[in-house]
């Protein structure tokens, strides 16, 4: 049976083949590291902004894998310098015969999977951002007067935050502050007649105002924050209202958190396939190491040429095989008589 994708290696091609695999197993250990990097990074802003996500999102999900995946390809690069080094040097071999074999599978089935799964988590959550992130800045925003109410509390002050730190305003932008109530009915004289009646105007009995919270209000502006009455052309009689300069953040939150954590997650996807590749080289190195160093016997210095190579048969001759072997497993075998009992003699009629 003739060996898959065979390949001859001397000794000088499998010597300077193990300084490839070292230099490629270091680069490996990079990658893993910076996924591991970058996935922590991602999970901490996730911790953070989590409050303006759905509840059903998924998309923690990806730095999760990612992480797992990044801690996994960082130990089969380490495994690779150790490998690659052992190769060159016959006192260090020997210990790496028995398990390089089931360390390569692991690699390949695990490492491998983790990767695969990771990418594609990466490719296809960061879509799903967008319905995410309407929902659950919708919910903080509906939420940002209940400053006594258990479970909100803090929505005030993470609305303050996200707004400040990420230079936004609102959802899509600072009108959206015009349809929720967002001062707390506890700061409301329920005798001033204009509460009463913006109250009693609106359906769901909310007070509603054209102005925005201090927390939209651009500090770096050289002018006084417009904050109230931003929609009555004679309520500033120096602005005016179609100017789209209002010292206020131009954007919506939806827009520059929706970007921020594209951008987080297009970088860590490819990143993850930058690894990936690494990670095929390394490992289809490591194998083509391993199988021609036991051509030699384990011999690292061996001067005759052997051959490295995938498989040890093709797949046609594998699978046949083990279908045959399957077979012959499952074959019943045949019955026997218990000891001690004759076989039944036929009886013999008398001449």
């Amino acid at each position: 049976m003739a060996p898959v994708l065979p390949l001859l290696l001397p000794l000088q091609p499998r010597i300077r083949l193990a300084q490839g695999l070292w230099l490629l197993s270091w680069l490996l250990v990079l990658a893993g590291g910076l996924i591991l990097l970058c996935s922590g990074h991602l999970l901490v802003q996730l911790r953070h902004l989590g409050t303006f996500l759905a509840p059903s999102c998924q998309f923690p999900a990806l730095p999760q894998a990612a992480l797992v995946a990044g801690a996994v390809a960082l130990g089969t690069g380490l495994v690779g310098v150790g490998a690659s080094r052992a190769s060159l040097n016959a006192a260090l071999y020997p210990p790496w015969r028995g398990v390089l074999g089931p360390m390569l599978v692991a690699g390949t089935a695990g490492g491998g999977g983790l990767l695969v799964i990771a990418l594609g988590l990466a490719l296809a959550l960061p879509g799903s951002l967008d319905e995410a992130l309407e929902e659950g800045l919708g919910t903080a925003l509906a939420h940002y007067k209940d400053t006594e109410v258990p479970g909100h509390c803090q929505a005030k002050r993470l609305v303050d935050e996200l707004q400040l730190r990420y230079h936004c305003c609102g959802r899509h932008g600072y009108k959206d502050w015009f349809g929720v109530q967002w001062v707390s009915s506890r700061y409301l004289d329920p005798s001033d007649q204009d509460v009463v009646d913006r109250i009693q105007s609106n359906v769901e009995g909310l007070y509603l105002t054209d102005g925005v919270p201090f927390s939209c209000c651009n500090p770096h502006s050289p002018r006084p924050c417009l904050q109230n009455r931003l929609s009555d052309s004679y309520g500033h009689p120096l602005f005016d209202p179609r100017q789209p300069n209002q010292n206020l953040w131009a954007q919506g939150c939806h827009e520059v958190l929706l970007e921020h954590l594209q951008d987080l997650a297009g970088t860590l996807g490819s990143m993850l396939a930058v690894t990936f590749l690494l990670q095929a080289l390394v490992l289809l190195g490591l194998r083509y190491l391993q199988t021609a160093l036991e051509g030699l016997g384990g011999v690292i210095d061996g001067e005759g040429e052997t051959q490295g190579y995938l498989f040890a048969s093709g797949l046609k001759d594998m699978l046949k095989t083990a279908w045959l072997q399957g077979g012959v497993a499952c074959r019943p075998a045949p019955e026997e008589a218990p000891p001690g009992e004759a076989p039944p003699k036929e009886d013999l009629s008398e001449a």
